[in-house]
């Protein structure tokens, strides 16, 4: 299923690991910006998502700036793992943990089996959203494998321009 521009995105309601509370995501808010951003990653195994998400930890303030007001990581990872990656990566921003099959595929992820040992049985490949303050999908982008994920500073610079000039989501034809 793919998700298209202005379609409502899928409910998530998970745990939090580190960032905020039990209680279902309050996801298309954008609290104080225009943008909620909601970075899927493959989970503790993944030393690609370690570094996108201490990325993306140390850069908070420019997100803010770019017109993100709500930031969330996403994983199908257990509660244990989850705590464990958190401490490790040394992350304070929202985490939520427990997607399970379903959901992942409500969002358009892809799925992959462990290949090796360290990895879950099964995990959701890369995905970024950002969603715009209704609730829809502004922006997507979505992986079969662990590497080309989108630069930061492009995804910053597009939602900056996007939130500055009110520009409208495109691809919905």
């Amino acid at each position: 299923m793919t998700l298209t521009p202005t379609s409502p995105a899928p409910r998530l309601s998970l745990p939090m690991t580190a960032g905020g509370s039990t209680d279902a995501l309050d996801l298309g808010t954008g609290a104080d910006g225009r943008f909620t951003l909601v970075v899927f990653f493959r989970g503790l195994h993944c030393p690609v998502c370690r570094k996108q998400l201490t990325e993306i930890e140390g850069r908070r303030e420019e997100l803010i700036a770019a017109g993100v007001g709500r930031l969330v990581a996403v994983s199908m990872e257990t509660s244990q793992r989850s705590k464990q990656l958190v401490e490790e990566w040394g992350l304070t921003m929202p985490v939520a943990h427990g997607l399970d099959e379903e959901s992942a595929r409500a969002w358009g992820l892809f799925l992959s089996r462990a290949i090796k040992d360290g990895e879950p049985d099964v995990f959701a490949e890369p995905g970024m959203f950002a969603l715009d303050s209704d609730g829809t999908v502004y922006w997507s982008s979505i992986a079969t494998m662990p590497f080309a994920r989108p630069a930061l500073d492009e995804v910053m610079a597009g939602l900056r321009f996007a939130h500055d000039q009110d520009y409208p989501a495109r691809g919905a034809a």
